[in-house]
């Protein structure tokens, strides 16, 4: 339940921006890297401590600064004082269990995002990730290192594509695309294991098949949550005014929306899918059981009769005729076998076995 709602104790009772971490401690270590860059130049490094990003605010390149880990509250209110970000925006940044959405300040544009990854044996994990769009730089906070930005990293290294030649506004994007490119992944993966689980289904459904069932359903729950609302993400960055956005970089934003209604039909289509396994679960469930009544109802039916001869040649009164007979106890069987035999008959006929 956890990856569904955080636990928002710890901040009852605080006043509006006061900096509480909500979520899972996932390193533990703060780690700070810059990556500055123009069309000309590049610098890459890794800094020692929250002052050494202070001087990248002003300098006409632009500058990518991404922390890792938030557990450390006063690296991120030292942050937050030198970019003049509001506490409500670093307040949000420490609660991981943000929906993703997106702020304009005027200054600067706040934007949260989930970042998904899939485990093959503990399904989709998630990871906040926020991103402050300043004039010339982007700050990127994520709740652990390790993420989906290396070809971003490599493009920047390489000069590859537009990169380069292009504002902050375009790596923001690209940022946010690569985070949305990572959503299909993980839903060819879950693709691939719904299929898988409707061969099952049709084969030989078991108990295991159920929990399979219900935890794909969770897993939907869950990328519907995180999902959702970056359409009204996207489509409100393309409708900004905001200064920070070039008009060049407003076709880039269109396709990122496009690709997120992709997803979200996509998400869509494997919830009625799996609410349908669910319903063909219970049916073969069923059709097992109707199956096992009926083998048992023919069972019991064509012992009915036999059952009343035995009773009646049972009885043991004294005058039966039959009792006296010396082929009476095979003429009996004879008799049984032969009503057994033609009831069996008339079922088939009626295809009843």
């Amino acid at each position: 339940m956890s990856r569904f709602i955080k636990k928002r104790s710890k901040k009852a009772g605080l006043p509006p921006g006061s900096l509480v971490h909500i979520g899972e401690r996932k390193t533990e270590k703060t780690r700070i890297t810059i990556i500055d860059y123009d069309r000309v130049q590049l610098q890459e490094e890794e800094a020692g401590s929250i002052e050494e990003c202070f001087s990248f605010k002003d300098k006409p390149t632009v500058s990518w600064i991404n922390i890792d880990g938030l557990h450390q509250i006063e690296i991120i209110e030292k942050m937050g004082r030198h970019f003049n970000l509001h506490s409500l925006v670093l307040e949000d940044i420490v609660n991981t269990g943000q929906r993703p959405k997106m702020e304009d300040f005027e200054d600067y544009i706040f934007i949260v995002l989930k970042m998904l990854y899939y485990d093959q044996k503990g399904g989709i994990k998630t990871e906040q990730v926020s991103l402050i769009l300043g004039p010339n730089f982007v700050i990127s906070f994520q709740e652990q290192e390790g993420d989906v930005f290396n070809p971003i990293r490599e493009r920047i290294r390489k000069a590859k594509g537009r990169i380069r030649k292009m504002g902050a506004d375009y790596l923001a994007y690209s940022l946010m695309d690569i985070i949305v490119d990572n959503y299909f992944i993980i839903l060819e993966r879950l693709g691939e294991e719904i299929e898988s689980m409707e061969e099952e289904l049709l084969a030989n459904p078991t108990t295991e098949t159920l929990q399979k069932i219900h935890r794909l359903k969770r897993e939907m729950i869950l990328l519907r949550k995180s999902i959702w609302p970056l359409r009204e993400l996207v489509s409100g960055l393309e409708r900004t005014e905001s200064p920070l956005i070039q008009e060049s970089t407003d076709v880039y934003l269109r396709d990122v929306y496009d690709h997120t209604i992709q997803v979200i039909d996509t998400v869509e289509t494997f919830r009625d899918m799996i609410s349908g396994m669910l319903d063909i679960y219970l049916s073969s469930i069923s059709n097992k059981m109707n199956e096992v009544m009926k083998v048992l109802t023919i069972i019991a039916t064509i012992f009915i009769p036999l059952t009343f001869l035995a009773g009646v040649y049972g009885m043991n009164f004294r005058y039966m005729p039959e009792l006296e007979w010396h082929g009476g106890y095979f003429v009996v069987l004879l008799v049984m076998a032969a009503v057994g035999m033609s009831m069996v008959i008339y079922f088939r006929k009626k295809r009843w076995l």
